[in-house]
């Protein structure tokens, strides 16, 4: 009895000893510190920003120094409540103090544990940390200059229509296609053969055909007041059935409702080139003093410009389309360029709404034209200050 007391002793202290050296083992590295976790500002939400302090083992040996336990990797536990059990969310490298944890919803709170993990396989947890809470921003601070800008932008704009409505002459650039237009019509007039305008093969939605139908009632209502046929061939039957609406309109305002005649104005077919078939055919057989391209085109464009001039035709057109611009040029009597386009209606209507958009939009590029060359030399003198001034991100 006397001898088996103290070998049970001894084994209870052999087995306190080796619960005490794993626990030693398992602290060999320290966890981080200064854990933060809040919401990542400026976003929709659905993100957690993680901010810490280094574990001390975080870091290299130095010369010399014996072999240590180092950090190889953080793991980041999330949990729902204190409670609940802490999964893992993502891991980083060792270096890295951040993690942004985008896997959570919006109105929830959660909490952290950052847990360092050393090269022996020991490792240390934080505490828990939280509760974190996401939620979506209604407005990016970081963007606060672009806000300014558009902000002065709109108010530039106002003030322009504001003049333009108090009867200051507000100064647009002549352009000499649309300057064209009572000329080509009058030319029309004089030769009494009719005027073709060609709306492109866009649909009601595209601006270019939008701008066609500006363009379209302007040459209806002068050739209203000059007693000349226009024939309107529509590729889209909706573009054709607002076509229609403006030629009728504009012969009213011209005060010759009676010369409207519905079938200038029609439908030919949505396939491509049988379109400009049919319209080259037109242009053959009745020979149009005055041929209009405004609107979208694409490999048609050359067909029909060429067709135009052999005919003997004056010929403006106009197109958002960059790489039928070039045929347009080459084969056409005045070219609606890029914006110039877009510029029509304000050119022609002389309305005050689009006179003073139209030239706030010209103030607009100017200001932004200035800022990038005043950002270039900034930047090339070393001057950040200035380009972080106008950085979004």
């Amino acid at each position: 009895m006397r001898t088996g007391r103290p070998r049970r002793g001894r084994r209870i202290m052999l087995a306190l000893l080796t619960v005490l050296t794993a626990a030693v083992s398992a602290a060999d590295v320290a966890p981080p510190s200064g854990v933060t976790a809040v919401d990542t500002p400026n976003d929709r939400g659905n993100s957690i920003d993680l901010t810490w302090q280094p574990s001390p083992e975080d870091r290299s040996p130095a010369p010399g120094e014996s072999a240590a336990v180092t950090v190889t990797q953080y793991r980041i536990l999330r949990a729902a409540s204190l409670t609940g059990t802490f999964v893992e969310a993502g891991t980083v490298l060792p270096g890295d103090t951040s993690f942004t944890d985008a896997g959570v919803e919006n109105g929830i709170g959660y909490y952290y544990r950052i847990e360092a993990i050393g090269s022996d396989s020991s490792w240390a947890q934080t505490a828990p940390l939280g509760p974190a809470v996401a939620r979506g921003q209604w407005f990016d601070t970081r963007k606060s200059v672009l806000l300014a800008f558009v902000l002065l932008y709109c108010a530039v704009v106002l003030y322009l229509i504001q003049q333009a409505r108090s009867g200051k002459e507000l100064f647009i650039r002549p352009i000499p296609g649309l300057a064209a237009v009572d000329e080509a019509i009058g030319r029309a007039t004089e030769m009494g053969r009719p005027i073709l305008f060609v709306p492109g093969l866009g649909v009601t939605g595209e601006v270019a055909t939008l701008a066609a139908f500006t363009m379209l009632g302007r040459v209806a209502k002068k050739t209203a007041e000059y007693q000349t046929s226009v024939r309107v061939p529509c590729y889209d039957p909706m573009v054709m059935t607002i076509a229609q609406d403006i030629v009728k309109s504009s012969y009213l305002d011209a005060g010759y409702p009676e010369a409207y005649r519905e079938e200038d104005v029609f439908f030919v077919t949505q396939d491509q080139f049988s379109y400009v078939a049919a319209v080259n055919g037109m242009m053959i057989r009745e020979r149009p003093a005055t041929n209009f391209y405004i609107g979208k085109f694409y490999a048609e464009s050359l067909i029909l410009a060429e067709t135009g001039n052999y005919a003997g035709s004056i010929q403006i057109a106009g197109t958002d389309e960059i790489t039928q611009i070039p045929f347009f040029v080459a084969a056409c009597d005045y070219t609606l360029i890029g914006e110039e386009l877009y510029a029509a209606s304000a050119y022609l209507s002389r309305e005050a709404p689009l006179l003073g958009t139209l030239k706030g939009q010209d103030a607009g590029k100017a200001a932004v034209v200035v800022l990038v060359v005043l950002g270039t030399i900034a930047a090339t003198l070393g001057i950040n200050g200035f380009v972080d001034f106008f950085a979004t991100r």
